[in-house]
């Protein structure tokens, strides 16, 4: 009954949402939220069953506690216009990341994504739409495929995140990808809020030769911290990053460039940017040398070879 209501509310939510400004929207968004932080507050951010060690896992390369992976979805144009100041911020920092756009919603440069790959960051795709499209059907999701898999070869790209982080993993089967990203250890903030209960990569392997590693995010997303429940520090960030470190696990969050404000004058729906270089500080210098720092598609590759066939 659970998933039924779900996805009777994500409906309805998304079918009257063009008819809302965004600020009503993450009005709306925020009281749901917040009601449902009260409801889950003993399995978010931290979900104490999610710790659990994989079978054939013997631990990260070079003795290393745990991994840090860093992903970013591009939601809108906005989003685009902020990409190389973020690429910058990492670069200061010593971090490379992912980028995920979304191939139809606006116009994607191929000197931008160009530019990405060439200082040994990662390009992925984020649907053809930001909406809930994708998975209205079987027919609809194998139409998206088809032009999902021809913006995978374009962009040069094996992952995938689909918009609004609905999955399905039987169907995801149609892709060409080593990985995809749009699952969670815990988020009961999403509209599909079935979460892994794994602070781990999965592999699915359900369809032979077609298989892919299922990288789920166990940092709370930045909008979900800073724009929902309007934090004003990154305490839950840290606070997750220490138990995953403890229970040797990835680490792997979404930010969004489109709600980073870069220059010091932020609106209702963006946050500082300096909170996000706190958190990569605080990475770089609390957990110094015991961590490992994958691209998305580098930490595929180990799980693959190193984990999934053992």
């Amino acid at each position: 009954m659970k998933l039924i209501t779900e996805e009777m509310l994500a409906r309805a939510y998304y079918r009257v949402k063009p008819l809302m400004s965004r600020r009503l929207q993450i009005i709306v968004r925020s009281m749901v939220a917040r009601r449902k932080r009260a409801l889950y507050g003993a399995t978010w951010p931290i979900d104490p069953d999610a710790g659990g060690t994989p079978a054939g896992f013997s631990g990260w390369p070079g003795g290393n506690r745990f991994s840090v992976v860093l992903t970013h979805d591009v939601d809108t144009a906005r989003g685009v216009e902020r990409c190389e100041q973020l690429m910058a911020l990492e670069q200061e920092m010593g971090f490379r990341s992912s980028f995920n756009f979304v191939a139809h919603d606006y116009n994607v440069p191929p000197e931008l994504r160009r530019k990405l790959v060439e200082q040994g960051f990662e390009v992925g795709v984020h649907g053809l739409e930001h909406n809930r499209k994708l998975y209205e059907s079987p027919a609809t999701f194998a139409k998206h495929a088809a032009l999902i898999n021809g913006y995978l070869k374009e962009w040069g790209a094996v992952g995938f995140r689909s918009p609004c982080v609905y999955h399905n993993f039987e169907w995801l089967h149609q892709l060409d990808i080593a990985y995809e990203a749009s699952a969670f250890d815990t988020d009961p903030f999403e509209p599909q809020s079935d979460g892994l209960r794994t602070i781990f990569p999965v592999h699915q392997t359900a369809v032979p030769g077609r298989e892919y590693v299922v990288l789920p995010y166990t940092l709370p997303q930045d909008f979900t911290m800073f724009i929902l429940f309007r934090e004003k520090g990154i305490d839950i960030w840290k606070e997750k990053l220490r138990w995953i470190a403890e229970h040797g696990g990835m680490a792997l969050l979404i930010t969004h460039p489109d709600y980073m404000s870069f220059n010091g004058c932020r609106q209702f729906d963006e946050y500082p940017c300096e909170l996000y270089r706190e958190l990569l500080e605080h990475i770089r210098t609390e957990y110094q040398g015991e961590y490992c720092h994958f691209l998305p598609y580098e930490i595929a590759s180990f799980w693959t070879e190193r984990v999934a066939f053992r």
